[in-house]
Protein backbone atom coordinates (compact mmCIF):
# COMPACT_ATOMS: atom_id res chain seq x y z
CA UNK A 1 0.00 0.00 0.00
CA UNK A 2 1.43 3.36 -1.06
CA UNK A 3 1.13 6.20 1.46
CA UNK A 4 -0.04 8.64 -1.24
CA UNK A 5 -0.43 8.14 -5.01
CA UNK A 6 1.32 11.43 -5.79
CA UNK A 7 3.32 12.75 -2.84
CA UNK A 8 6.74 11.17 -2.30
CA UNK A 9 7.19 10.24 1.34
CA UNK A 10 10.78 9.33 2.30
CA UNK A 11 11.66 6.83 5.02
CA UNK A 12 14.54 8.32 7.03
CA UNK A 13 15.41 5.46 9.37
CA UNK A 14 16.97 2.01 8.79
CA UNK A 15 15.08 -1.27 8.68
CA UNK A 16 16.97 -2.86 11.58
CA UNK A 17 14.69 -1.84 14.46
CA UNK A 18 12.07 0.51 15.86
CA UNK A 19 12.79 4.22 15.34
CA UNK A 20 10.72 7.29 16.20
CA UNK A 21 10.93 10.82 17.57
CA UNK A 22 7.91 11.36 19.81
CA UNK A 23 5.27 14.00 20.33
CA UNK A 24 3.70 16.53 17.96
CA UNK A 25 4.09 19.63 20.15
CA UNK A 26 7.87 19.94 19.75
CA UNK A 27 10.62 20.53 17.21
CA UNK A 28 12.89 17.55 16.38
CA UNK A 29 15.38 19.61 14.32
CA UNK A 30 18.59 21.40 15.25
CA UNK A 31 18.66 25.20 14.68
CA UNK A 32 20.40 24.78 11.32
CA UNK A 33 17.82 22.17 10.25
CA UNK A 34 20.57 19.74 9.25
CA UNK A 35 19.93 17.14 11.96
CA UNK A 36 16.74 15.44 13.14
CA UNK A 37 16.63 13.72 16.54
CA UNK A 38 15.49 10.10 16.71
CA UNK A 39 15.27 7.21 19.14
CA UNK A 40 15.89 3.52 18.55
CA UNK A 41 13.92 1.46 21.03
CA UNK A 42 14.35 -2.25 21.88
CA UNK A 43 10.72 -3.25 21.37
CA UNK A 44 7.31 -1.94 20.37
CA UNK A 45 4.91 -4.45 21.90
CA UNK A 46 4.86 -3.67 25.65
CA UNK A 47 5.54 -0.90 28.11
CA UNK A 48 9.21 -0.43 29.12
CA UNK A 49 10.43 -2.09 32.31
CA UNK A 50 12.83 -0.69 34.89
CA UNK A 51 16.40 -0.62 33.60
CA UNK A 52 15.41 -1.05 29.94
CA UNK A 53 17.42 1.34 27.79
CA UNK A 54 16.80 3.04 24.47
CA UNK A 55 19.19 4.73 22.08
CA UNK A 56 19.19 8.39 21.03
CA UNK A 57 20.72 9.48 17.76
CA UNK A 58 20.48 11.98 14.92
CA UNK A 59 19.50 11.70 11.27
CA UNK A 60 21.57 13.73 8.83
CA UNK A 61 22.90 13.46 5.28
CA UNK A 62 24.64 10.22 6.19
CA UNK A 63 21.55 8.60 7.67
CA UNK A 64 21.01 7.65 11.30
CA UNK A 65 23.90 7.96 13.77
CA UNK A 66 23.61 6.59 17.35
CA UNK A 67 24.92 8.83 20.14
CA UNK A 68 23.82 7.95 23.67
CA UNK A 69 21.42 5.77 25.68
CA UNK A 70 18.75 6.51 28.29
CA UNK A 71 16.60 4.65 30.82
CA UNK A 72 13.85 7.30 30.65
CA UNK A 73 11.68 6.67 27.59
CA UNK A 74 8.15 5.79 26.56
CA UNK A 75 6.47 4.90 23.28
CA UNK A 76 4.42 8.10 23.00
CA UNK A 77 6.91 10.85 23.87
CA UNK A 78 10.34 9.26 23.75
CA UNK A 79 12.71 10.82 26.28
CA UNK A 80 11.70 14.45 25.52
CA UNK A 81 14.87 14.82 23.45
CA UNK A 82 15.19 18.41 22.18
CA UNK A 83 17.94 20.60 20.79
CA UNK A 84 18.81 23.62 22.95
CA UNK A 85 18.15 26.78 20.87
CA UNK A 86 20.82 28.80 22.73
CA UNK A 87 23.39 25.99 22.46
CA UNK A 88 22.90 24.80 18.86
CA UNK A 89 25.40 21.93 19.14
CA UNK A 90 23.66 20.49 22.21
CA UNK A 91 20.47 18.59 22.89
CA UNK A 92 18.81 17.63 26.15
CA UNK A 93 17.22 14.29 27.04
CA UNK A 94 15.68 12.79 30.15
CA UNK A 95 17.39 9.94 31.98
CA UNK A 96 17.37 8.09 35.29
CA UNK A 97 20.38 8.61 37.55
CA UNK A 98 20.94 5.21 39.13
CA UNK A 99 23.26 6.40 41.89
CA UNK A 100 20.94 9.16 43.06
CA UNK A 101 17.73 7.31 42.25
CA UNK A 102 16.03 10.21 40.47
CA UNK A 103 15.03 11.54 37.07
CA UNK A 104 17.33 14.16 35.51
CA UNK A 105 17.84 15.82 32.13
CA UNK A 106 21.27 15.33 30.56
CA UNK A 107 22.95 17.71 28.11
CA UNK A 108 24.66 16.05 25.13
CA UNK A 109 27.10 18.03 22.99
CA UNK A 110 27.70 16.80 19.46
CA UNK A 111 31.27 15.54 19.11
CA UNK A 112 31.82 15.60 22.88
CA UNK A 113 29.18 13.50 24.63
CA UNK A 114 27.33 14.26 27.85
CA UNK A 115 28.63 17.59 29.19
CA UNK A 116 26.17 18.42 31.96
CA UNK A 117 22.70 17.97 33.35
CA UNK A 118 19.66 19.66 34.86
CA UNK A 119 18.45 18.46 38.24
CA UNK A 120 14.87 18.00 37.02
CA UNK A 121 13.62 16.18 33.92
CA UNK A 122 12.56 18.51 31.10
CA UNK A 123 9.03 18.27 29.70
CA UNK A 124 9.22 21.10 27.15
CA UNK A 125 11.49 24.01 26.16
CA UNK A 126 10.39 27.59 25.52
CA UNK A 127 10.76 28.83 21.92
CA UNK A 128 13.34 31.41 23.03
CA UNK A 129 15.42 28.62 24.55
CA UNK A 130 15.74 30.27 27.95
CA UNK A 131 13.58 27.97 30.04
CA UNK A 132 12.34 24.45 30.42
CA UNK A 133 9.25 23.25 32.25
CA UNK A 134 9.27 20.19 34.49
CA UNK A 135 6.80 18.06 36.42
CA UNK A 136 6.72 14.88 38.48
CA UNK A 137 6.60 11.88 36.11
CA UNK A 138 5.98 9.47 39.01
CA UNK A 139 2.47 10.86 39.40
CA UNK A 140 1.41 9.99 35.82
CA UNK A 141 -0.68 6.76 35.86
CA UNK A 142 -0.83 6.55 32.08
CA UNK A 143 2.50 4.75 31.90
CA UNK A 144 2.79 5.18 28.14
CA UNK A 145 3.41 8.86 28.93
CA UNK A 146 5.86 8.34 31.79
CA UNK A 147 8.98 6.29 32.55
CA UNK A 148 9.40 2.85 34.11
CA UNK A 149 12.00 4.17 36.55
CA UNK A 150 9.62 6.97 37.58
CA UNK A 151 7.68 4.48 39.67
CA UNK A 152 4.01 5.39 40.08
CA UNK A 153 3.32 7.02 43.43
CA UNK A 154 0.94 5.30 45.86
CA UNK A 155 -0.25 8.69 47.14
CA UNK A 156 -3.58 9.76 45.64
CA UNK A 157 -2.50 13.39 46.26
CA UNK A 158 1.11 14.56 46.67
CA UNK A 159 2.32 14.01 50.22
CA UNK A 160 3.32 17.69 50.34
CA UNK A 161 1.11 19.64 47.88
CA UNK A 162 3.20 22.77 48.50
CA UNK A 163 6.41 21.12 47.30
CA UNK A 164 5.27 19.49 44.04
CA UNK A 165 3.72 20.86 40.86
CA UNK A 166 4.90 22.81 37.83
CA UNK A 167 8.56 23.82 37.77
CA UNK A 168 10.57 26.26 35.66
CA UNK A 169 14.17 25.40 34.81
CA UNK A 170 16.59 28.16 33.78
CA UNK A 171 18.44 26.50 30.90
CA UNK A 172 21.44 28.83 31.26
CA UNK A 173 22.03 28.60 35.02
CA UNK A 174 20.21 25.37 35.84
CA UNK A 175 18.22 27.10 38.58
CA UNK A 176 14.81 25.56 39.29
CA UNK A 177 11.69 27.21 40.71
CA UNK A 178 8.28 25.82 41.63
CA UNK A 179 5.80 28.26 40.06
CA UNK A 180 2.48 26.43 40.54
CA UNK A 181 2.00 23.96 43.39
CA UNK A 182 -0.58 21.21 43.54
CA UNK A 183 -2.16 23.13 46.39
CA UNK A 184 -2.68 26.13 44.11
CA UNK A 185 -4.16 23.92 41.39
CA UNK A 186 -6.56 22.37 43.89
CA UNK A 187 -7.54 25.75 45.32
CA UNK A 188 -8.36 27.01 41.81
CA UNK A 189 -10.07 23.83 40.66
CA UNK A 190 -13.68 24.52 39.53
CA UNK A 191 -15.05 21.91 41.98
CA UNK A 192 -12.22 20.70 44.19
CA UNK A 193 -14.58 18.57 46.27
CA UNK A 194 -14.73 16.20 43.29
CA UNK A 195 -11.07 15.16 43.59
CA UNK A 196 -11.38 13.77 47.12
CA UNK A 197 -10.28 10.13 47.12
CA UNK A 198 -9.05 10.33 43.51
CA UNK A 199 -5.53 10.15 42.12
CA UNK A 200 -4.42 13.50 40.65
CA UNK A 201 -1.61 14.30 38.25
CA UNK A 202 -0.52 16.76 35.58
CA UNK A 203 1.04 16.39 32.14
CA UNK A 204 1.24 17.88 28.62
CA UNK A 205 2.89 21.12 29.74
CA UNK A 206 3.91 23.43 26.88
CA UNK A 207 5.05 27.03 26.31
CA UNK A 208 3.18 29.45 24.06
CA UNK A 209 4.64 31.03 20.92
CA UNK A 210 6.38 33.98 22.63
CA UNK A 211 7.61 31.99 25.66
CA UNK A 212 5.48 34.04 28.07
CA UNK A 213 2.85 31.51 29.20
CA UNK A 214 2.33 27.84 30.01
CA UNK A 215 -0.51 25.42 29.39
CA UNK A 216 -0.94 22.02 31.06
CA UNK A 217 -3.55 19.40 31.88
CA UNK A 218 -4.63 18.59 35.44
CA UNK A 219 -6.15 15.13 35.55
CA UNK A 220 -7.83 12.81 38.03
CA UNK A 221 -8.96 9.18 38.09
CA UNK A 222 -10.37 6.51 40.43
CA UNK A 223 -8.10 3.63 39.43
CA UNK A 224 -4.47 4.75 38.85
CA UNK A 225 -3.13 1.18 38.69
CA UNK A 226 -5.63 -0.24 36.25
CA UNK A 227 -7.01 2.90 34.58
CA UNK A 228 -10.24 0.94 34.08
CA UNK A 229 -12.33 4.12 34.05
CA UNK A 230 -11.87 7.26 31.97
CA UNK A 231 -10.01 10.09 33.65
CA UNK A 232 -11.23 13.69 34.00
CA UNK A 233 -9.30 16.56 32.39
CA UNK A 234 -8.99 20.23 33.34
CA UNK A 235 -6.87 22.61 31.24
CA UNK A 236 -4.89 25.22 33.16
CA UNK A 237 -2.76 28.16 31.99
CA UNK A 238 -0.53 30.71 33.70
CA UNK A 239 2.19 33.30 33.17
CA UNK A 240 5.76 32.34 34.04
CA UNK A 241 5.46 33.47 37.64
CA UNK A 242 2.31 31.39 38.16
CA UNK A 243 0.41 34.28 39.72
CA UNK A 244 -2.59 34.09 37.37
CA UNK A 245 -3.00 30.30 37.39
CA UNK A 246 -6.50 29.41 36.24
CA UNK A 247 -8.51 26.46 34.94
CA UNK A 248 -9.80 27.70 31.59
CA UNK A 249 -11.42 24.50 30.26
CA UNK A 250 -12.98 22.19 32.86
CA UNK A 251 -14.01 18.59 32.26
CA UNK A 252 -17.49 19.56 31.05
CA UNK A 253 -15.90 20.99 27.86
CA UNK A 254 -13.42 18.15 27.57
CA UNK A 255 -15.21 14.86 28.13
CA UNK A 256 -15.49 12.94 24.84
CA UNK A 257 -15.26 16.28 23.03
CA UNK A 258 -11.55 17.16 22.90
CA UNK A 259 -8.61 14.79 22.52
CA UNK A 260 -5.66 17.18 22.10
CA UNK A 261 -4.60 20.76 22.67
CA UNK A 262 -1.73 23.08 21.73
CA UNK A 263 -0.94 26.79 21.77
CA UNK A 264 -1.84 28.72 18.61
CA UNK A 265 -0.52 31.56 16.47
CA UNK A 266 -0.66 34.35 19.07
CA UNK A 267 0.33 34.37 22.77
CA UNK A 268 -3.21 33.74 24.08
CA UNK A 269 -4.62 31.52 21.33
CA UNK A 270 -5.18 27.78 21.90
CA UNK A 271 -5.98 25.19 19.22
CA UNK A 272 -8.11 22.14 20.07
CA UNK A 273 -9.84 19.38 18.10
CA UNK A 274 -13.27 20.08 19.57
CA UNK A 275 -16.47 18.17 18.90
CA UNK A 276 -18.79 20.61 20.66
CA UNK A 277 -21.49 20.19 18.01
CA UNK A 278 -21.76 16.40 18.07
CA UNK A 279 -21.05 16.31 14.32
CA UNK A 280 -17.33 15.56 14.43
CA UNK A 281 -14.05 17.05 15.61
CA UNK A 282 -13.30 20.49 14.16
CA UNK A 283 -10.13 22.60 14.22
CA UNK A 284 -11.16 25.21 16.80
CA UNK A 285 -9.26 28.13 18.33
CA UNK A 286 -10.08 30.12 21.44
CA UNK A 287 -8.59 33.12 23.25
CA UNK A 288 -7.75 31.93 26.76
CA UNK A 289 -7.80 35.51 28.09
CA UNK A 290 -11.54 35.93 27.35
CA UNK A 291 -14.15 35.16 30.03
CA UNK A 292 -16.26 33.46 28.92
CA UNK A 293 -14.07 32.24 26.10
CA UNK A 294 -15.22 32.62 22.51
CA UNK A 295 -14.39 29.76 20.14
CA UNK A 296 -13.86 30.04 16.39
CA UNK A 297 -14.07 27.12 13.99
CA UNK A 298 -11.27 27.18 11.41
CA UNK A 299 -12.09 23.94 9.61
CA UNK A 300 -14.15 20.78 9.81
CA UNK A 301 -11.08 18.85 8.65
CA UNK A 302 -11.64 15.10 8.50
CA UNK A 303 -13.90 15.22 11.56
CA UNK A 304 -11.88 12.80 13.67
CA UNK A 305 -9.77 13.15 16.83
CA UNK A 306 -6.45 14.72 15.88
CA UNK A 307 -3.05 15.90 16.95
CA UNK A 308 -3.14 19.37 15.36
CA UNK A 309 -0.30 21.87 15.02
CA UNK A 310 0.03 25.22 13.24
CA UNK A 311 2.78 25.83 10.69
CA UNK A 312 5.49 28.29 11.79
CA UNK A 313 3.82 31.06 9.74
CA UNK A 314 0.37 30.21 11.09
CA UNK A 315 -1.17 29.70 7.65
CA UNK A 316 -1.65 25.94 7.78
CA UNK A 317 -2.44 23.13 10.23
CA UNK A 318 -1.24 19.55 10.17
CA UNK A 319 -3.83 17.12 11.55
CA UNK A 320 -3.50 13.36 11.89
CA UNK A 321 -6.08 10.81 13.04
CA UNK A 322 -6.38 7.65 15.07
CA UNK A 323 -6.72 4.40 13.06
CA UNK A 324 -10.06 3.75 11.38
CA UNK A 325 -11.75 0.34 11.20
CA UNK A 326 -9.19 -0.76 8.61
CA UNK A 327 -6.22 0.41 10.67
CA UNK A 328 -5.55 3.50 8.52
CA UNK A 329 -4.25 6.71 10.08
CA UNK A 330 -4.73 9.80 7.90
CA UNK A 331 -2.68 12.99 7.74
CA UNK A 332 -4.20 16.14 6.27
CA UNK A 333 -3.04 19.71 5.62
CA UNK A 334 -5.60 22.38 6.52
CA UNK A 335 -5.61 25.93 5.14
CA UNK A 336 -6.18 27.94 8.34
CA UNK A 337 -7.83 30.81 6.43
CA UNK A 338 -10.19 29.02 4.03
CA UNK A 339 -10.68 25.82 6.06
CA UNK A 340 -10.04 23.72 2.97
CA UNK A 341 -7.79 20.70 3.35
CA UNK A 342 -5.71 18.19 1.40
CA UNK A 343 -4.99 14.56 2.19
CA UNK A 344 -1.21 14.11 2.60
CA UNK A 345 -1.17 10.38 3.20
CA UNK A 346 -2.83 7.23 4.52
CA UNK A 347 -0.63 5.11 6.79
CA UNK A 348 -1.29 1.47 7.65
CA UNK A 349 -1.22 1.20 11.46
CA UNK A 350 -2.57 -2.21 12.42
CA UNK A 351 -1.52 -3.25 15.92
CA UNK A 352 -2.08 -6.73 17.42
CA UNK A 353 -5.03 -6.59 19.83
CA UNK A 354 -2.97 -7.99 22.71
CA UNK A 355 -0.63 -4.96 22.68
CA UNK A 356 -1.27 -2.32 25.36
CA UNK A 357 -3.04 0.74 23.95
CA UNK A 358 -0.26 3.09 25.02
CA UNK A 359 2.45 1.44 22.92
CA UNK A 360 0.53 2.37 19.76
CA UNK A 361 2.32 4.43 17.12
CA UNK A 362 0.60 7.73 16.31
CA UNK A 363 1.77 9.92 13.44
CA UNK A 364 2.44 12.95 15.71
CA UNK A 365 3.20 15.33 12.79
CA UNK A 366 6.01 17.87 13.28
CA UNK A 367 6.87 20.91 11.14
CA UNK A 368 10.44 21.85 10.32
CA UNK A 369 11.39 25.34 11.59
CA UNK A 370 11.20 26.77 8.06
CA UNK A 371 7.70 25.33 7.53
CA UNK A 372 8.83 23.38 4.47
CA UNK A 373 9.05 19.80 5.77
CA UNK A 374 6.93 17.47 7.89
CA UNK A 375 8.04 14.32 9.67
CA UNK A 376 5.85 11.63 11.24
CA UNK A 377 6.31 8.38 13.15
CA UNK A 378 4.70 5.38 11.47
CA UNK A 379 4.57 1.58 11.44
CA UNK A 380 3.47 1.64 7.78
CA UNK A 381 6.45 -0.53 6.77
CA UNK A 382 5.97 -2.97 9.67
CA UNK A 383 8.36 -1.45 12.22
CA UNK A 384 8.27 1.97 13.85
CA UNK A 385 9.99 4.46 11.52
CA UNK A 386 10.33 8.17 10.76
CA UNK A 387 9.03 9.45 7.42
CA UNK A 388 9.55 12.86 5.78
CA UNK A 389 7.59 14.81 3.17
CA UNK A 390 8.68 18.02 1.44
CA UNK A 391 5.59 20.26 1.51
CA UNK A 392 7.02 23.09 -0.60
CA UNK A 393 5.17 22.31 -3.86
CA UNK A 394 1.97 21.47 -1.97
CA UNK A 395 1.95 24.69 0.05
CA UNK A 396 2.20 26.73 -3.16
CA UNK A 397 -1.13 25.30 -4.28
CA UNK A 398 -3.12 25.81 -1.05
Amino acid sequence: MKIHPEYQWKKLTPDDGHYFFGYYDRNPWNPGQTLHLAMRIPQGERLPVRGETAEIGVIGDGGYRPLVTTRAWCHQQGCMELFLPRRPDCFVFNDYDVEEGKMVARIFRLGKGVVGRYELPIYAISPDGRRGVSLNFSRIPRRGYSYADAVLSDDLHPADPDADGLWLVDLDSGETKLIVSYRTMIERHPFAYGIEGRHIWMNHAIFNCDSSRLLWLFRECDDPRGMSKMWHTFMYTCSLDGSDTECILPEVYWKSRISHQIWGRSPREILVDADWTGRGHDAVVLDESRRPFLAEKLSAGHGRMSHMVFSPDGKHILADSYPDAEGIQTLILINAVSGNWKNLGRFLHRTPPEYPVEVRCDLHPRWSPDGRLVTVDSIHSGSRSIYLLDLSPILQLT
